[in-house]
């Protein structure tokens, strides 16, 4: 009899591993039930991950949508599953024990069945405690191996790993190939050499399709013993997102296995609808490179996950990178460059910082630090010349044990700063902390919503949370949306006709390079018309405090003087010494901290929070 395979639609790891955004609640609830009709899933991917925290980033009310979302699934007896990051949630830091021990209650309550857990450094003691937390939540307990490939990420390795899961109490076990840089043969032989020991747990088995390899491991995982495969659908599988399920089906029954039909009306609806939502508005936040394979990224090994930022992220390095090397009078590198060096980078640092698997959080921040390496380079700056916090965090032990060792260069950085390395278990640095969220509900006049959902959500995204009951994720999200629109009607429009009518202007004023210029204008056969003025005419004068020294951003972002209410923030009259903090600017997710270069008094400080900053603007002025 054949060996039956099952498959899971990761619908919300879809757009995710694709772009910035996931559909609304209410196009959710129109192509539930055109997925359930198609007759061939077991599982689907419903939420987790960046899930609830892009519903707030655009206004939405994220427990809502979830409950919605789930209902149909579960009244056609498919089960749900989302995905958690271990000691960090359903966020991109760690999150207080009893916050985490929460959000399994609420989520059994809105309909998800089962957990998958991972910890970015596949850490087994936070992968252990999730499983913990979300079987008294009442949830299955899936636990991650999140794959990849290195000297230390070897098969016993990871087969070892999933032994301490599953003595740890994993009820499933998921091999997550986030990058889809596992090696085919090597994911064969993880599976073999888990059920030779354990032939009863479920395997699971999770790829994306970046370089390319994704195909050949489903197969091999497959005839090594999984039982479930997840998949991803038309318009948005390959690239950086999942196998397509017709190209699965087809191979697997081929080789022999038993697979389910497909109802492809019902497919063919899900697939219009998925296009609508993209047209709707989900289009213009993917990148059209993100739906292309592309095995330069077996080098890196960054996963589906966080390209779809990543190649957001690159316009405005690339802008900031060619805004100096311009000023510099340099040449200028393409978006092209940038990404090979980017991903060069990537490979040769990643052994230096104890080799995190490359899922999130840990992805970004090692991608984060190379990009800061590679702008601090084309400068003529050192290597690691800015390190975020979150990424010392890691570092230092603070989020879980690193796979590796540090390289010595970082460790004496390390000490030369200050920072203490940390061995205990990683949730006792972060304790309860609802009490402080129930009371700042109660002030607030905040209903806690159906099984304390809402308050679940303020403590696990709290400053989101904040933004979207006080209405500014809403409309900073229509103010975005509204600029895409214009800039791509804009693109598509035809160059514009010579002005009609009595109105025509003569001249026009015009910046290059910083100069302001009048510059006459002629249309057609029009003689031209003689200038003005030939000279530079000259920009508002900026606000001088006599002898005032500057501090100079470092990188462009959004300022703020403080990240956390622990802090006291800076102000005018205080006198700083070099080394001191002086703010953050958040930028590429992770909050980097600003020395200051030289002591004084200040006297300016020129950007509120969340301001935004460019390279080289002036944070505050000292005397």
């Amino acid at each position: 009899m054949a060996k039956e395979i099952q498959f899971s639609l990761v619908y919300r790891d879809m757009w995710q591993s694709s772009g910035k955004y996931v559909p609304r609640k209410d196009q959710l609830e129109r192509i539930a039930p055109v997925i359930v009709d198609m007759g061939c899933f077991a599982r689907i991917e419903t939420n987790g991950g960046g899930f609830e925290q892009i519903n707030l980033l655009f206004g939405e009310n994220p427990n809502k949508s979830v409950r919605a979302w789930t209902k149909p699934f579960n009244e056609a007896g498919i089960q749900t599953h989302m995905l958690e990051r271990g000691l960090n949630g359903i966020r991109m830091n760690p999150v207080p024990i009893d916050v985490r021990k929460l959000m399994f209650k609420v989520k059994k309550k809105q309909g998800t069945d089962i957990a998958r857990s991972f910890c970015g450094l596949n850490d087994p003691r936070n992968i252990i405690d999730s499983a913990k937390y979300a079987k008294e939540g009442g949830m299955i307990a899936q636990s991650t191996l999140s794959l990849t490939h290195s000297a230390v990420h070897t098969v016993d390795y990871y087969i070892n790993l999933a032994q301490q899961l599953i003595d740890g109490g994993a009820d499933e076990i998921c091999l997550k190939d986030m990058a889809g840089i596992g090696r085919p043969v090597s994911l064969g032989k993880i599976v073999a050499g888990i059920k030779a020991s354990n032939p009863d747990i479920l395997i699971q088995y999770h790829g994306q399709t970046g370089p390319g390899f994704t195909p050949a491991s489903i197969l091999e995982v497959a005839r090594a013993g999984c039982e479930i495969i997840d998949v991803g659908m038309e318009p948005l599988s390959w690239g950086t997102g999942h196998a397509d399920l017709l190209m699965v089906i087809a191979m697997l029954k081929d080789a022999g296995f038993s697979v389910p039909d497909v109802n492809m009306k019902a497919y063919m609806e899900a697939r219009a609808l998925t296009q609508e939502f993209m047209d709707d508005f989900l289009g213009y936040y993917i990148p059209q490179r993100n739906r292309m394979l592309n095995s330069l990224l077996i080098g890196p090994g960054l996963p589906g996950g966080m390209m779809g930022s990543l190649m957001a992220d690159l316009v405005n390095n690339l802008k900031s990178i060619n805004k100096w090397l311009t000023k510099n009078n340099k040449p200028n590198i393409t978006q092209d460059d940038l990404l090979v060096q980017l991903f060069d980078e990537v490979e040769f640092i990643w052994p230096k910082l104890g080799y995190p698997p490359l899922v999130t959080p840990y992805s970004q921040y090692v991608k984060n630090v190379a990009m800061m390496n590679v702008m601090s380079m084309i400068k003529g700056k050192d290597r690691f010349s800015m390190i975020d916090d979150n990424t010392w965090d890691m570092l230092l032990g603070k989020a879980g044990k690193l796979p590796g060792k540090l390289a010595p260069e970082i460790v004496k950085m390390a000490e030369k700063q200050g920072r203490e390395f940390f061995t205990g278990n990683p949730q006792d640095l972060y304790p309860d902390a609802l009490p402080e969220f129930r009371k700042e509900m109660d002030d607030n006049g905040w209903d806690y919503g159906e099984d304390d959902e809402e308050l679940m959500e303020l403590a696990m995204h709290p400053a989101q949370y904040r933004n979207y009951k006080s209405g500014k994720a809403k409309e900073d999200f229509e103010k975005e949306l509204a600029e895409k629109k214009g800039a791509k009607a804009e693109k598509a429009a035809p160059a514009p006709a010579a002005p009609t009518g009595d109105f025509v202007p003569k001249t026009l004023n015009v910046n290059v390079n910083g100069e302001n210029y009048v510059v006459a204008v002629s249309y057609g056969d029009t003689a031209p018309i003689a200038p003005a003025s030939n000279t530079p005419v000259a920009a508002p004068a900026p606000v001088v405090v006599e002898g005032a020294e500057e501090i100079l951003a470092p990188l462009e972002g959004n300022y703020y003087k403080t990240k956390s209410a622990a802090e006291t923030a800076i102000k005018v009259g205080d006198t700083i010494k070099e080394g001191d903090i002086i703010g953050y600017i958040e930028s590429m997710k992770v909050y980097n901290a600003i020395s200051a270069d030289k002591s004084g008094k200040i006297v300016e400080i020129c950007f509120n929070d969340g301001e935004t900053v460019d390279e080289d603007d002036a944070l505050i002025k000292l005397q």
